[in-house]
C-alpha cells in the first residue's frame, strides 16, 4: 500500500493539474455518488490535499471528494479527453478545460462537508499528518511520551494511524534504524535522547522519502552505494526488504522478524536490544 509520502505527491500531481480551475465534469463510477456529479460539475477545485494515506480533493462551497487508495487504487493525469491504456476501472474523474486526474480502481470514495471531515469514520482515527510542516520535535516527544504510546513497542506504534497518520511498513523499519531502536523497544525503555532522536528520524524519514519519491538513504550513502553498483533496492533503503544484505552502516547482516502483526527489517548491531 501507498505511504503518506507516495500519497502526498499523488496529491501534488492532482492539484498541479485540476486546483484552482473549474471543473467542466465530475464522474463518479459508484452509484450512490452519482448524485453528486451535478453537483460538483462546474465547481473550482480549491486544492487537493493529502492526509496521511487518504486523498483531499476540495470544492469550492465546502464539500470534499475524499478517497483512499488502498492496495490497488491508482491516479492518472492526462490531458482533457485522454484515457490511459489500462484494464483497471475508473472511479473517480475531475476533468477541466485542459486535464483530467483519473483515479482507479480504488474502492473507499465519498463526499463529504469540509466542516463534518472529522467525523468521517477513518478520518476520525487518524493522527497529525506525518508531513505536516507544522508538527515540531516536541509535538512528536510529547506524543511519543504521552500514556497512549509509551508503553507499547514501537513496531507497533508506528503502524498506527491514530499515532501519525502515513506511517507504513517501509518507513517503520528505516525510521528506527536511523534513530539506532531495536523494534520490540517501547518509548519508556528510551533515555531523553533516545526519544529526541527518534523524533528527528521519524520528521527526517518522512520528508526525504517524499522529498525523493520514496527513498530514505541520505545523500552521503546513497552516494557511496551508489559508487560501489547497489541495486534499486539497495539505493533506496537502509534495512527494509534487505534481509541478509550488510548493513549500509557496519556490515552486519540485516534481519527479517515478526513485529506488530507485520514483518520488520533491522539491523542488529546498529539497532540492539
Amino acid at each position: 500500500m501507498p505511504e503518506g509520502p507516495e500519497i502526498r505527491r499523488a496529491a501534488d500531481r492532482v492539484g498541479k493539474a485540476i486546483a484552482g480551475r473549474p471543473a467542466t465534469a465530475v464522474s463518479f463510477a459508484f452509484e450512490h455518488l452519482k448524485r453528486w456529479e451535478p453537483v460538483l460539475s462546474g465547481r473550482r477545485v480549491e486544492r487537493v490535499d493529502a492526509w496521511g494515506k487518504a486523498m483531499l480533493t476540495r470544492f469550492e462551497g465546502g464539500l470534499v471528494v475524499y478517497s483512499h487508495n488502498q492496495l490497488y487504487g491508482r491516479w492518472y493525469v492526462r490531458n482533457a479527453g485522454s484515457l490511459p491504456d489500462t484494464n483497471r476501472q475508473l472511479r473517480f474523474a475531475v476533468h477541466n478545460a485542459s486535464k483530467s486526474a483519473l483515479l482507479y480502481s480504488a474502492s473507499e470514495i465519498d463526499v463529504l462537508e469540509a466542516e463534518h471531515l472529522d467525523a468521517h469514520p477513518f478520518l476520525a482515527k487518524l493522527g497529525p499528518d506525518l508531513l505536516d510542516r507544522s508538527l515540531a520535535e516536541k509535538d512528536l516527544r510529547a506524543r511519543l511520551r504521552s500514556d497512549a504510546y509509551r508503553g507499547r513497542q514501537l513496531a507497533a506504534v508506528y503502524l498506527d494511524q491514530g499515532f501519525l497518520a502515513g506511517l507504513g511498513n517501509y518507513l517503520r523499519a528505516e525510521i528506527l534504524f536511523l534513530a539506532g531502536v531495536h523494534p520490540k523497544a517501547r518509548v519508556k525503555d528510551l533515555d531523553a535522547a533516545g526519544v529526541r532522536k527518534l523524533a528527528k528520524a521519524t520528521l527526517e524519514v518522512g520528508q526525504r522519502a517524499y522529498a525523493t519519491g520514496g527513498r530514505t538513504l541520505d545523500e552521503r550513502t546513497f552516494a557511496r552505494v551508489k559508487k560501489q553498483g547497489g541495486t534499486r533496492r539497495e539505493l533506496r533503503f537502509f534495512v527494509y526488504g534487505r534481509k541478509g544484505r550488510p548493513c549500509h552502516r557496519c556490515g552486519t547482516r540485516i534481519r527479517r522478524i515478526d513485529a506488530g502483526g507485520r514483518h520488520i527489517f533491522f539491523c542488529p548491531t546498529c539497532q540492539p536490544r
